[in-house]
């Protein structure tokens, strides 16, 4: 994998997902109590022994640059190659207007030509997965295609991928045309975004898009060259979803509960890596329940948590139940509380008495350094 760059593009449609993206990008919303969704991608690069790495952030990227800060948790502080963070470029005659990908990419392509490996797979971060990206370079290069996409066929569940591309395969595992999940149809094959192409290629392509000025968007543009290269198909046929709005980001944190899923997620290959923070064990008051739930370090427990996801520091009251509900770093709980449904962005202060319910299917969310 000596031959293989990775480049994470955070260019995500976050329109349905605002509540918990208004100060941060999809790829830095905290998940699993201890993580960020940018972990499980960043770390698919790292297992798969890819050691330049470049993320192209969108905007907001401020507690993403913090919590990536020079990448040595992923082991990517190096002298060669390395971690890579391109942000949008600034205006001089006004803010930060970002412009698509395609403008990021060319204001970074000296990056891409001074870079030594011939080859390169684009993710994005969005698409949760725990997957071997040596297999799929090898059958890549087996298939002697110019361009492979990986996919997984969901049969069940297709509005947990409503709005990702769709691909239409053939017998060969050929794309022939790419499409749109509308949960029209009661199978497809969805995109997961991950491409891998050589790097000369991805030069070339980049460079005509940048020339003509019709697509602001990679993605967009190798769509639309479906005709002109061979597109191949690798399947992934391991746990896969996709946090692209707020019922699946809940459903996914849920999904953390069943430890076959987060045994697979979290270590099927190879490890998932995170900023490291030096926290005390959780205490537990002497009427404290807790089950089926995940509760990260740091924490002081002294209610009832069922069926729920804790993240590190967070304090919670006594005589408080917390059910089906996902607490993010620093949220305190005061006595008498109760939450069902919920999801607590960071620094939230729930004062005594308080009772909050949301649906399975629209959590009741409640935003950063909100005090209700």
């Amino acid at each position: 994998m000596n031959d293989v760059m990775g480049v994470l593009n955070l260019s995500e449609n976050n329109r349905e997902i605002q509540e918990l993206t208004i100060v941060r990008p999809i790829s830095a919303i905290p998940f699993g109590g201890r993580y960020r969704i940018i972990d499980f991608a960043l770390s698919n690069f790292v297992n798969a022994d890819i050691s330049n790495v470049s993320i192209f952030t969108n905007d907001k990227y401020r507690s993403l640059q913090d919590h990536i800060s020079n990448g040595k948790h992923w082991d990517l502080d190096r002298k060669n190659d390395g971690l890579f963070m391109f942000n949008p470029i600034i205006d001089e005659y006004g803010p930060v207007h970002y412009r698509g990908d395609i403008h990021n990419f060319k204001m970074t392509m000296d990056y891409f030509k001074r870079s030594k490996q011939n080859y390169v797979i684009i993710s994005s971060s969005y698409m949760l997965c725990n997957i071997d990206l040596r297999e799929f370079y090898e059958f890549h290069k087996e298939s002697k295609a110019d361009i492979t996409i990986m996919y997984k066929s969901i049969n069940k569940d297709l509005d947990r991928f409503i709005n990702c591309d769709a691909l239409n395969i053939d017998k060969k595992n050929n794309i022939l045309s790419f499409g749109k999940n509308k949960c029209t149809k009661a199978e497809l094959d969805i995109s997961m975004e991950i491409y891998i192409l050589k790097k000369d290629l991805l030069i070339e392509i980049l460079e005509e898009m940048i020339a003509t000025g019709k697509n602001e968007y990679l993605r967009e543009g190798l769509h639309e060259r479906v005709n002109e290269y061979k597109f191949n198909a690798y399947e992934f046929k391991g746990y896969l979803s996709c946090i692209n709005n707020i019922e699946n980001y809940y459903k996914s944190s849920m999904d953390l509960l069943d430890m076959n899923i987060a045994n697979e997620l979290f270590f099927k290959n190879g490890p998932i890596y995170t900023k490291i923070k030096d926290e005390p064990p959780v205490k537990y008051g002497q009427n404290s329940k807790a089950k089926n739930s995940l509760i990260a370090n740091g924490c002081i427990i002294d209610g009832e948590i069922e069926n729920s996801i804790v993240s590190r520091r967070v304090k919670i009251g006594k005589n408080c139940t917390i059910k089906n509900s996902i607490l993010m770093q620093k949220c305190e709980i005061e006595d008498d509380v109760y939450l069902e449904n919920v999801i607590l962005d960071k620094n939230v202060l729930i004062t005594k008495g308080k009772e909050l319910i949301g649906g399975v299917k629209n959590p009741l969310v409640i935003k950063k350094n909100k005090t209700i």
